[in-house]
C-alpha cells in the first residue's frame, strides 16, 4: 500500500482509509457483523479438512478449518472461529448444512483434545487422522528433556568445582573429552544430534554421539527407542504399524524411563487417530503451510490493528 501510494503521490494512510471505507467491500461485507466470533464459507467444504489454531494479535487464538483441495489459495478457507473452544467450534461448524459435513470424509489435526471433540461432533462420517509430526515430536521432546535434565546436572557440577577451586586459591581447569567438549558442552551440543537419524550425522557427530553415549547410557537407551519408534512411521501395513506401535508401548513400561511414560499415555488416548494415517499417509501439513501464510500477511502488515478488516483481507485472499 505505502508503495502504491508512493507511485501515486498520495498520503499512504489517507489511502489505506479510502481503500477500507470506499473501495475493498468492507463495509457491505455480509459477515461484518459475526467477524469478531467466527466466519463461515459452506460453499468451500470438500471431503479432505485440516483444523488447526494460529495466533492472530496479542496471542489470541482462532481455530481456521481448511479444504486441502484448494492448496492454500482461493477456495481454501472453510470457517474461523474465535477461540478453541470445543463446544464454540462445533456451534459454528453445526451452521454448515449437515448434507454438506457429512460429505468429509478425513480430517487432519494435531493431539489438541477440543479439536478431536469438536470435529467428531460436527463431522460424525469423518476419519481422524493424528498429525505424523505432532507424534514424533512429543518422542522426541522426551529425549530432549532427558538431555536438558543431564546439561543441568553438569551446569551444577560445574559451578561446585569453580566455587571449590576458589576457596583452595585454584584456577578451574574442567576435564574435556577427545573432541575438545566439556560435559556441559557436550550436553548443549548434541541438541540437534539426537533429532537426527544415525546415517544423517556428520563425522563430529558421529563421535560427539559415540561420547554422550557412553557418558550418559540413559540418552542413548531413549534415543534408540526414539529411533524405533520414528522407524514405524516407514512402514506402508496399517496392521504392521499398529503391531509395532504396541511393542514400542511395551518396551516403554520396561525401560522404566519416566518421560516416555507420557507419551506411551498419548499414544493410548490417541490410538485410533494415530493409526489411521497409514490408510492414506494424510498429514496436517497443509494446515501448517496455511498457518505460515497467515503469519507471513501478519507480518507484511506490521501486525493486526483491526482484527475485523484483517480477517476481511483474509476472506478476499483464501475464501
Amino acid at each position: 500500500m505505502k508503495e502504491v501510494s508512493i507511485n501515486l503521490r498520495v498520503n499512504p494512510d489517507k489511502l489505506r482509509r479510502y481503500y477500507k471505507n470506499q473501495s475493498s467491500g468492507y463495509r457491505q461485507w455480509d459477515q461484518k457483523s459475526h467477524a469478531d466470533e467466527y466466519l463461515i464459507f459452506p460453499e468451500n467444504i470438500g471431503s479432505k479438512l485440516s483444523i488447526d489454531e494460529v495466533a492472530l494479535a496479542k496471542g489470541e487464538l482462532y481455530t481456521f478449518v481448511t479444504n486441502k483441495a484448494g492448496h492454500g489459495k482461493q477456495g481454501s478457507l472453510v470457517a474461523v472461529i474465535n477461540g478453541t473452544k470445543s463446544e464454540n467450534i462445533y456451534q459454528v461448524l453445526s451452521k454448515i448444512p449437515e448434507s454438506e459435513r457429512c460429505r468429509v470424509e478425513e480430517i487432519t489435526l494435531d493431539m489438541a483434545n477440543n479439536m478431536e471433540s469438536a470435529s467428531r461432533r460436527a463431522f460424525p462420517l469423518a476419519k481422524l487422522v493424528t498429525d505424523r509430526f505432532h507424534v514424533v515430536r512429543l518422542a522426541t521432546e522426551a529425549l530432549q528433556h532427558i538431555r536438558v535434565k543431564y546439561r543441568w546436572d553438569a551446569i551444577d557440577q560445574e559451578n561446585q568445582a569453580i566455587a571449590d577451586a576458589r576457596k583452595k586459591g585454584m584456577r578451574y581447569s574442567p576435564d574435556r573429552f577427545t573432541n575438545g567438549d566439556t560435559a556441559k558442552e557436550l550436553l548443549a551440543r548434541s541438541r540437534h544430534l539426537v533429532t537426527k537419524l544415525p546415517d544423517k550425522w556428520t563425522d563430529a557427530q558421529k563421535l560427539r554421539a559415540s561420547i554422550l553415549f557412553k557418558e550418559f547410557p540413559e540418552i542413548e537407551k531413549a534415543y534408540w527407542h526414539v529411533v524405533r519408534f520414528r522407524n514405524i512411521y516407514t512402514k506402508t501395513n496399517k496392521s504392521t504399524a499398529k503391531k509395532l506401535f504396541r511393542q514400542w508401548i511395551r518396551h516403554t513400561n520396561t525401560l522404566n524411563i519416566k518421560e516416555f511414560f507420557s507419551v506411551a499415555n498419548t499414544l493410548n488416548s490417541h490410538f485410533d487417530s494415530i493409526v489411521n494415517f497409514f490408510d492414506n499417509r494424510s498429514t496436517n501439513a497443509a494446515a501448517e503451510s496455511f498457518n505460515s501464510k497467515i503469519k507471513l500477511f501478519r507480518a507484511n502488515q506490521r501486525g493486526v490493528v483491526d482484527n475485523k478488516f484483517f480477517l476481511f483481507r483474509i476472506m478476499k485472499l483464501f475464501a
